[in-house]
């Protein structure tokens, strides 16, 4: 979006003017923005309508003021918080645990990785990608779960299947294993 000297405008000013009723604004914000939600959602959910409806709930979240912004963050992290905690939400719903159950399988299996799985496997810091390569698909879901994305241990086990106390064990043995192997 541009103002009118021509130039961009940042994502808190973005934000600060869709706050105040500034649809062009808040258009900017949803252009920049929900095509790498979609993308990163998919990587969790095999759905993609499931995937289309927590996009435009996020959205719609800002648009309403129920989502509130610190202006010292990161915008595209702030979204990414609201939109994987909507998902969990959705999953959590009616005929969840089948859509949930189906996109795991596909991850377990190697069928679909996502975006993050091929960044960690790059990353040339140290022996880490290496590490986490070799976790094991259920360590790493964890992790990516709670570290990555942010979400408690409640929320890991409702996008995961599993209840909260397989995730807290598996993120201690994740971590004792990455300690062992970057020592």
């Amino acid at each position: 979006m541009t103002d009118t000297s021509g130039e961009s405008r940042g994502d808190g000013e973005l934000l600060r003017a869709a706050a105040d009723g500034d649809r062009r604004a808040f258009e900017e914000l949803y252009r920049r923005y929900a095509p790498w939600l979609v993308a990163r959602l998919r990587g969790r959910c095999a759905d993609p309508a499931l995937v289309d409806d927590v996009v435009q709930e996020t959205f719609l979240a800002v648009w309403r003021g129920k989502a509130r912004y610190r202006h010292d963050g990161d915008v595209a992290g702030w979204l990414w918080r609201i939109a994987s905690r909507r998902l969990v939400d959705a999953l959590r719903g009616d005929g969840a645990r089948g859509r949930l159950r189906q996109a795991l399988a596909r991850l377990r299996h190697g069928e679909m990785a996502s975006a993050e799985d091929h960044v960690l496997v790059g990353l040339e810091h140290g022996d880490l990608a290496g590490a986490l390569a070799r976790l094991s698909p259920e360590l790493r879901a964890v992790l990516q779960a709670t570290v990555i994305d942010g979400l408690s241990t409640r929320e890991a086990a409702a996008l995961l299947g599993v209840p909260p106390g397989t995730v807290k064990t598996r993120a201690m043995r994740a971590r004792r294993q990455l300690r062992q192997e970057l020592a």
